[in-house]
């Protein structure tokens, strides 16, 4: 069912449109607010598909219903219901958002063709939004353990905000993964996730690295280059291993968390960036700002919200999906057909010390499917998967 909201202060046109409304379709069920004040509440109160709003109404006219209602609920159209006198005013109420606008008396295939594509828009966001939070099957997190679960809760609550995140776990327990659910399922899909390795990269390159550098600013600076924070502006940056980062590194990526500004190596011109920072380490960043290795101010600035990924022995319960999941992934890329597992081979498998986490699982999955016959058996883990 679709649900309509008539905010009307006249009684009969509200009937009246009551009326077309329900010969039209069944699947429209029509709800009535007799003034502005009274339509804010049930605006509120529950979740419409469409709003029909009167212009000219006391208590509160429909250009403050509309602005009011952007507020609360901007998702959902208006069609404004406007008198002789109210076109100029109706008119401006779609600078303000509102869908369309109809004039008294309504005419009837107006007003139908209105609702209908209203309605249609109304899908179409509605899907944009599910299609937008749809995370790619590339960075799927498997698994339905209650460690597990708390993460995806976590990152539900977490990721539609702008909150920095620090995502802490052993290596290969996907940590990377929960930096692409959060990025995919914020407001800043739409724009870049940029991954930095600090680990990978020289501490002499670090720093041209994330902020870029201009020409002549080092021995092998040729020309102007931007940085990561630069790339990642309007969308994200994540920085894996951040516990690896110089301290001369760690202050300018403090100043550009605290100012959102950067300055390109060998230039002191501020740039403006609008980026979300995630940062991902293995190490204990507590001991790490003990020994002096890591600046405590940045810790703060980047552990707004902690995510910690468990290893893959504290969720054991997961490895039979995961096993599936990488069965067919590989069958997959190989272009053959799926290697099933025999329960025994499973049950072996879940008892294996995983101190290479998801990441060694993965692995070993491969190896089995390759050498072992048409299904992998107890037998072929002894055999093959062994340390």
């Amino acid at each position: 069912m679709q649900k309509i909201l008539i905010i009307e202060d006249e009684a009969a046109i509200r009937r009246v449109l009551v009326k077309i409304l329900a010969e039209e379709s069944e699947t429209y069920q029509v709800e009535e607010a007799e003034d502005g004040l009274n339509g804010i509440e049930k605006i509120k109160n529950s979740d419409y598909d469409l709003v029909l709003c009167d212009i000219k109404m006391p208590k509160m006219d429909g250009v403050e219903v509309l602005e009011a209602s952007k507020k609360i609920k901007p998702e959902i159209p208006f069609v404004m219901i406007s008198g002789h006198g109210d076109l100029d005013t109706a008119v401006n109420t779609m600078r303000l958002g509102a869908f369309d606008y109809i004039s008294k008396p309504p005419d009837l295939n107006r007003l139908l063709n209105t609702v209908r594509n209203a309605l249609d828009k109304k899908e179409l966001v509605v899907e944009n939004k599910r299609l937008k939070k749809k995370v790619s099957k590339n960075y799927e997190m498997i698994g339905d353990s209650n460690e597990i679960q708390q993460i995806k809760d976590m990152i539900e609550k977490v990721a539609p905000t702008d909150a920095r995140v620090l995502i802490t776990g052993p290596n290969g327990t996907g940590k990377e993964l929960v930096a692409h659910w959060l990025h995919q399922k914020s407001d800043r899909s739409g724009g870049p996730m940029i991954e930095v390795n600090c680990a990978a990269i020289p501490s002499e390159l670090i720093e041209s690295e994330l902020f870029g550098h201009v020409k002549g600013a080092f021995t092998s600076a040729n020309k102007d280059r931007a940085g990561k924070f630069e790339a990642a502006n309007g969308g994200t940056i994540f920085l894996d291993e951040i516990g690896d980062m110089s301290l001369s590194a760690q202050a300018k990526v403090l100043r550009a968390l605290q100012e959102s500004k950067i300055q390109r190596v060998g230039s002191d011109k501020d740039i403006k960036v609008n980026v979300r920072v995630l940062a991902a380490t293995n190490k204990n960043l507590q001991k790490e700002i003990a020994d002096k290795k890591f600046r405590e101010d940045l810790y703060h600035r980047l552990a707004v919200i902690l995510i910690k990924v468990p290893g893959l022995n504290e969720r054991r319960e997961d490895i039979p999906e995961l096993i599936d999941f990488f069965a067919a992934k590989i069958a997959k890329e190989q272009g053959s057909a799926k290697k099933e597992f025999s329960t025994e081979a499973v049950k072996l498998l879940q008892e294996y010390d995983w101190t290479g986490n998801i990441r060694e699982l993965r692995n070993v999955v491969e190896r089995l499917i390759i050498l072992s016959g048409n299904e992998v058996t107890k037998d072929e883990v002894k055999l093959f998967a062994s340390k």
